[in-house]
């Protein structure tokens, strides 16, 4: 993590604000922005979705209430307790340490929801106070980064250090790009589609930082992507399956989530979709699947999401409704295993 200081003292205040409201003989109340869906709204001068003025208020004095305001209390604890010790943890880690506290979850879907409440409440993403999810993408490419973690501030890494990328944790999300000969960052779904990209040398022929998103990318992936298109002025293109689920991907790395409204510095506006769209699987007549009931609803879905207004998301959805088939990045190894490097992306990249 850098620096600590700003949640720390984010954090004091909150505990602060609730024992003065105690020593005046008050409940404590806690003032949350509301998430619910009729306070998300696409903002379209940052092209995101973000919550609108709507809050709730969490009052101890409401039986109803008390659990979720003793438990939001206890994750703050433990969020200043990790930052205070220079350590991090994971939702996952932190839905068990409550245990050890006596603090009860039906779940960890409800541990995470108290914990989502907490970037509402303070502002910051839980990446701040060192909660991090258990999924990790990874990296590789030309750039040098200068951590900032306790103990290793100051070291240099080259993100071609390892053949099997670097994987995308609190460290290397916080690190400061130094310097980098890479032109572009080139995102992909696929974990074997990045190994191709890496043991081709694709990242030399493009110039590339490659991601591997692993599906919906995990916030700290998001970050360090937009870190690198806005510090070292990267354009961003991403390269997933050619279905519903593969754009949305993609969209959900240019505007952002509903799920993640609440939470700024995520999104890349400017990114570019590279594929694999329909008009890609009827041009190089790629092995198909038929879509599936799923797949048509998703599609209907995204039709009528706001962050799918702009007239080409709507063309490529519509090509995909006419098409009714679906395909897999890996589909171009029918005509050679290197295809995709040498033909498919020099050919969307250009």
């Amino acid at each position: 993590m850098g620096d600590s200081s700003q949640p720390i003292d984010i954090l004091t205040r909150l505990g602060s604000a609730v024992i003065e409201s105690i020593r005046r003989g008050e409940f404590p109340r806690l003032s949350i922005p509301d998430r619910e869906t009729s306070n998300i709204v696409f903002s379209e001068a940052e092209q995101r979705f973000a919550l609108g003025p709507q809050t709730v208020v969490r009052d101890s004095g409401n039986s109803k209430h008390a659990r979720s305001f003793a438990q939001t209390l206890w994750v703050a604890s433990f969020a200043k307790k990790l930052l205070s010790c220079s350590r991090t943890s994971s939702l996952r880690d932190l839905y068990y340490s409550s245990e050890a506290f006596g603090v009860k979850f039906k779940d960890q879907a409800e541990s995470d929801r108290i914990v989502t409440d907490l970037e509402c409440i303070t502002g910051l993403a839980r990446e701040d106070f060192g909660v991090f999810s258990e999924e990790r993408s990874s990296v590789y490419g030309p750039v040098l980064m200068r951590y900032t973690v306790p103990g290793y501030a100051g070291r240099t890494v080259d993100l071609t250090v390892s053949p099997d990328g670097l994987p995308i944790g609190a460290a290397l999300m916080t690190a400061e790009p130094v310097s980098s000969d890479a032109e572009i960052v080139l995102a992909v779904e696929s974990g074997g589609m990045f190994s191709r990209l890496v043991e081709t040398r694709a990242w030399e022929t493009f110039k590339a930082v490659l991601v591997h998103l692993g599906g919906q990318s995990p916030r700290a992936t998001r970050r360090l992507i937009r870190r690198l298109n806005k510090e070292l002025g990267l354009p961003v293109y991403i390269f997933t399956d050619g279905d519903p689920w593969g754009m949305h991907i993609a969209r959900v790395i240019i505007s952002g989530s509903a799920n993640s409204a609440h939470i700024r510095d995520l999104t890349v506006p400017d990114a570019k979709w590279i594929g694999v769209s329909a008009a890609d699987i009827k041009k190089y007549a790629l092995p198909t699947e038929p879509m599936t009931n799923a797949d048509l609803k998703r599609l209907d879905e995204l039709l009528n999401d706001v962050r799918y207004a702009d007239a080409a998301w709507q063309e490529y959805i519509r090509e995909f409704q006419e098409l009714r088939l679906k395909a897999e990045q890996q589909a171009f190894s029918r005509y050679g295993v290197d295809f995709v490097v040498d033909t498919y992306l020099p050919d969307k990249l250009n």
